[in-house]
């Protein structure tokens, strides 16, 4: 039975959802730290980003095991159960956070697109590719990534005022460095994940285009049927619901801060008409477009 990693025994019960571990084999399988659940059957109610940082182990998760060592990271999702086993001086960073209570500045993230392939991609794809698809770095890079690792950990034992933007801009600071360095793989499954993570990008910064399912599965190089699959499996959404997505939140920065009218923003927005959009954005909103306008001016 696997056993819940619960985020307020590492962050805090009111403490900022961002922290990192250090996680060393130690002799006769002691623990590393308080709650460590290493060697154990486990899942989290927030996400860990793992860094690999010396040594070598096997990775259980989902009921499939890889081969890990120096230099591999990958992330966890919450409701994922692992554990790593056969340890051989083995030593990982475990950096957690928990992105449902962190204001994390997603759309701009997603722009880059081993983003959008490291932490929503290869997780989902990670078993048809047997851990190939995992971001590996030389001995450079991640001691860079390990040496950020480290400023979290101490921000968060710290708690000096202030260490709330610390830690967000230290996770980001992070993010974007690992993001960048998958988008330079050469890895043919990585690849295979960066063309996603290209369209994910390219939709985040084109939105307002007149994109159809056939114009999304050309710039991916998928059929149609294989675009809604993936698509769906790395978001949650189809393509065409993840960009009237986009238009929405678009929408809503242009109602807050602008003066056009509902025609013009469904026409900046890449909505086809007015009525259109206004019956989108209640959908999504629960709101029409002129009732949020006045809420967010009040």
């Amino acid at each position: 039975m696997a056993v819940l990693a619960r985020g307020a025994d590492y962050f805090g019960r009111n403490g900022f959802p961002v922290t990192a571990r250090v996680v060393r084999t130690e002799p006769a399988g002691r623990p590393s730290h308080p709650h460590d659940v290493t060697e154990i059957d486990h899942y989290h109610d927030f996400c860990e980003l793992v860094l690999v940082t010396a040594g070598r182990g096997l990775h259980l998760l989902e009921g499939e095991s890889f081969p890990v060592s120096a230099g591999n990271v990958f992330v966890v999702q919450g409701s994922q159960v692992h554990c790593f086993r056969e340890r051989q001086d083995l030593v990982l960073v475990n950096v957690m956070y928990d992105p449902a209570r962190l204001p994390l500045p997603e759309g701009l993230l997603r722009r880059l697109p081993g983003y959008s392939a490291l932490f929503l991609l290869e997780p989902s794809f990670r078993s048809a590719h047997r851990f190939s698809s995992r971001l590996d770095l030389p001995r450079d890079d991640l001691g860079t990534a390990e040496a950020i690792a480290e400023q979290i950990e101490r921000e968060s034992e710290m708690r000096k005022p202030g260490h709330e933007a610390v830690l967000l801009g230290l996770l980001v600071e992070l993010m974007v460095f690992l993001a960048r360095r998958y988008g330079e793989s050469e890895v043919g499954e990585s690849r295979a994940l960066l063309r996603m993570g290209n369209l994910i990008s390219t939709l985040e910064q084109r939105y307002a285009e007149p994109w159809t399912l056939d114009s999304l599965a050309k710039a991916a190089r998928l059929s149609r049927t294989n675009l809604l699959r993936v698509f769906r499996k790395a978001t949650g959404a189809s393509p065409i619901d993840f960009l009237i997505g986009l238009r929405v939140e678009a929408a809503k920065r242009l109602l807050r801060q602008s003066d056009l009218n509902m025609t013009e923003i469904a026409y900046e927005t890449g909505f086809s008409d007015s009525n259109y959009f206004a019956r989108k954005f209640r959908d999504a909103t629960g709101r029409t477009p002129t009732e949020f306008r006045r809420r967010a001016r009040v």
